[in-house]
């Protein structure tokens, strides 16, 4: 599938509306299977809350509109340090996301904390970062820091200081970025630095990137929730009924994924975000 960057992404006061977001599977299960999926992001209006936003519908059925084999992009490793929650947790949601994006930022601040005492605390949710940086060199040099913040266990506080309120209109230059590691608490921040440029965190972005567009997303943050897909930074109870949904299935099938834990966690808390000409 083509990669594809709109130049058409919402401004701040719009009005809500919809969207639809292609996603297509390419998991080989014996043969190649390809699979393809439509599903509709329904944007927030203004800036501020969810007040005003539309609720992406998702059903009391805990299969419809989940697709297993998307399922497989969940990584489950317990050593993964962009990852928080138990790695065998019956739920994982993966988030695609870019450090540039509002919307990306909205869900950070006021939805992830929420969902982190709710269901990461407890055993029942996993997420799992993946870097999608599509607004530029700054999306992608900002995306690697965070990778490297990670190396030295401090992703999640690096997480929580480029998605602050104000932070993402200061710009991810080289000085900005070391102030951010600092900020986030990393220890060693020649290593940051030289972390930050390497071919490591290269190759890393660029497989998180890469896999985000093998299943068609196109905007920021997108989501996928064992295997139901979620466009844009959805209000509080477009998530909390995937995850009931999908922590219900899970609990029927009696499955359990093997692994251990990540201990990591964030110490903090807009819909879909495309990319902008000039941004």
């Amino acid at each position: 599938m083509s990669k594809s960057t709109s130049t058409s992404g919402p401004a701040s006061g719009t009005a809500s509306r919809s969207k639809p977001i292609m996603i297509v599977s390419g998991v080989a299960v014996a043969a190649a299977l390809l699979g393809l999926v439509s599903y509709t992001a329904t944007k927030p209006s203004g800036s501020g809350g969810d007040g005003g936003s539309s609720v992406a519908e998702v059903s009391v059925d805990p299969t419809a509109g989940v697709y297993p084999e998307l399922e497989a992009y969940a990584r489950r490793d317990a050593s993964d340090k962009l990852a928080l929650g138990r790695a065998d947790a019956p739920v994982v949601l993966i988030e695609y996301a870019d450090f540039k994006c509002g919307y990306c930022g909205k869900f950070a601040r006021d939805t992830e904390p929420a969902l982190v005492k709710k269901y990461v605390e407890d055993g029942t949710l996993r997420i799992e970062w993946r870097n999608f940086p599509i607004f530029g060199e700054e999306s992608e040099a900002v995306a690697r820091a965070s990778w490297a913040a990670g190396q030295q266990g401090r992703f999640w506080e690096f997480h929580r200081a480029a998605y602050a309120e104000g932070a993402k209109e200061k710009g991810f230059g080289k000085e900005r970025l070391a102030a951010l590691g600092r900020q986030a608490g990393v220890g060693d921040l020649a290593r940051f630095a030289r972390d930050t440029d390497s071919a490591a965190a290269r190759a890393a972005v660029s497989a998180d990137k890469e896999q985000g567009y093998s299943l068609g997303a196109t905007s920021t943050p997108s989501f996928l929730i064992n295997g139901r897909p979620i466009a844009g930074a959805q209000p509080m109870e477009t998530f909390t009924q995937a995850i009931d949904a999908a922590a219900k299935a899970a609990e029927a099938t009696g499955r359990k994924a093997a692994g251990g834990e990540s201990g990591e966690k964030p110490k903090s808390g807009e819909s879909g975000e495309k990319p902008a000409a000039g941004r």
